[in-house]
């Protein structure tokens, strides 16, 4: 057996066909039920001609059916595509344009938006619509009914061959920039992503080994990853929860809801929760605050994607004392590159990602060359081994983000980072939304995870405005808490006690929310433009 994710899924099926699988809503389906469901969904897609390559856009909330849709474009050897749900018409086109999309598996209330897209896609031509709360919308499309089609399709297991050179692309849009698709093999992501089948172990060396630990496993865990799948991080959680036999929990719809959340850990019995940054562990601390709830479930919360500021993993610490608060750190085009965080009772977890430098990872100086350990240079982090082939249609930034060293392949994405004398790499962020004031580098996240912990605080962005002295000077955009206001002399005073003067902010834009990618990270072009007072 091939390391494919069709494959090693099916494999697991065969062996644990009544395990509960998938838990969204009042929706409960076995690995078995789960089975027939892509089986059917991908015989719906192969009688439309549907074949091995085609890229299968998923335009959808939260939900059975993405996982579904997801699983039975592998199962054709063709590739979903990621679409997020909350761009516009422009960002639409771009996206389906740029996906060469021929085929799209889209929420029934985002059809005119759907429709309008794909007027300039002339091999998009089959679309299905998931039935959701909104009322049917007037399109230029016609789309099939997806539990229609369900219903009249195959159940049967009869595909082709597969192979773990099959291609899984992630669309990821980061922080700045338009979004671009990496391009990994499955058997490269399956170690690269999925951490071999078995995180914080020893990865699996045969593909038949991941049904039989499943299955000789006495107390599978429960995953729930709440950002949304259209956030790789998302997706690759929801996958190592089922690679291990596992029960993979959704909240449904496309908004965040953190009390639904806390539910969800009492009802399930959820023993790992992943996330992305504090957009998402505020509502939660906030949440775990004014009620009730039975977490004794909860043995890990992770964050991926964007970095827990202190003053929020100290509260998640205080509320949650017997659960491990972990950053972990990685990329769409690295994988998963390292975690920090230490259980409670070491004390709370702080500081910058840091994680030991390894075979795989490294810093790269200006030369390409890797940095000696202990140096203060800032260099660029590295990765090797199991990478991407690169982005799909975009063979510039290809070249420029995936180099060859001596001979060897390296990915560098574009994240600063030290190699400190014991050779631990400590992430500094991301070189793209640096700032340079004086020739000072300020890194936002740090300056935001200050901020975030005065008190009256809800959420913060930093970025760079011009300066015609120092080049760039600190606004920092604040998103208030309920009834609170603050000033921008409040925040340097508290900010000054905290970190060096160049990082303070020099100017302060207060607004009523701050603009977050559904991922959770920052979107550091709204902010710019705000500071700027450029935005709508």
């Amino acid at each position: 057996m091939e390391l494919n994710i069709a494959d090693l899924f099916e494999s697991l099926v065969d062996v644990i066909p009544e395990r509960t699988a998938l838990v969204c809503g009042d929706r409960r389906l076995t690995y078995a039920q789960l089975e027939e469901r892509a089986n059917r969904m991908a015989n719906v897609l192969r009688a439309r001609g549907l074949k091995a390559g085609d890229h299968i856009g998923l335009y959808l909330y939260n939900g059975v059916e993405f996982i579904e849709s997801m699983l039975a474009a592998f199962k054709l050897r063709a590739v979903p595509i990621n679409i997020n749900y909350r761009y516009v018409e422009g960002e639409l086109t771009y996206l389906f344009e740029n996906a060469k999309l021929v085929a799209l598996v889209h929420q029934r209330e985002l059809s005119s938006f759907a429709g309008a897209a794909a007027k300039t896609v002339p091999g998009l031509r089959t679309f299905v619509a998931v039935a959701d709360s909104g009322a049917p919308v007037a399109c230029d499309i016609d789309p099939i009914d997806y539990e229609s089609a369900l219903r009249a399709a195959s159940p049967e297991r009869k595909f082709e061959t597969r192979s773990g050179d099959d291609l899984y692309i992630i669309y990821t849009g980061g922080t700045t920039g338009m979004p671009r698709g990496v391009m990994w093999r499955h058997e490269d992501v399956f170690y690269a992503g999925l951490q071999g089948g078995r995180p914080g172990g020893d990865p699996l060396t045969r593909a038949e080994e991941l049904a039989e630990v499943a299955k000789d496993s006495e107390e599978p865990l429960t995953f729930l990853p709440a950002a949304p799948l259209i956030h790789g991080a998302a997706q690759w959680a929801a996958l190592i929860g089922l690679f291990g036999g596992g029960k993979v929990v959704l909240q449904g719809g496309r908004s965040f809801n953190a009390k639904e959340v806390c539910e969800l850990i009492e009802r399930e019995k959820v023993s790992t929760l992943t996330f992305v940054g504090d957009a998402m562990a505020r509502p939660l601390v906030d949440a775990l605050r004014a009620g009730t709830f039975d977490t004794s479930s909860l043995f890990v919360i992770a964050s991926a994607g964007a970095i827990l500021s202190d003053s929020v993993k100290e509260d998640l610490v205080a509320l949650l004392p017997n659960t491990m608060v972990l950053n972990s750190f990685g990329a769409t085009e690295t994988g998963h590159q390292g975690t920090t965080g230490t259980m409670t009772e070491g004390g709370v977890p702080s500081g910058r990602p840091s994680f030991y430098m390894d075979d795989s990872n490294t810093v790269l100086g200006d030369d390409m060359k890797p940095l000696e350990p202990g140096t203060t240079t800032i260099g660029k982090l590295a990765r090797r081994g199991r990478l991407p082939i690169g982005y799909f249609n975009d063979p510039e930034k290809t070249a420029k983000t995936f180099i060859t060293i001596d001979g060897e392949r390296w990915v560098v994405p574009g994240d600063l980072a030290t190699l400190e004398a014991d050779g631990r790499i400590t992430v500094l962020g991301r070189g793209a939304v640096c700032i340079n004031s004086g020739g000072e580098k300020i890194f936002p996240e740090e300056v935001e995870s200050v901020l975030k912990a005065h008190p009256s605080v809800q959420d913060a962005v930093v970025v760079g405005v011009p300066d015609d002295r120092w080049g760039q000077r600190v606004a920092a955009i604040v998103q208030t808490r309920e009834g609170a206001s603050v000033t921008l002399a409040e925040l340097e005073t508290f900010c000054r006690t905290r970190i060096a003067g160049y990082k303070v902010p020099r100017e302060l834009k207060v607004v009523t929310q701050i603009a977050r990618h559904p991922s959770g990270k920052p979107d550091y072009r709204w902010a710019t433009a705000t500071a700027r007072g450029d935005a709508a």
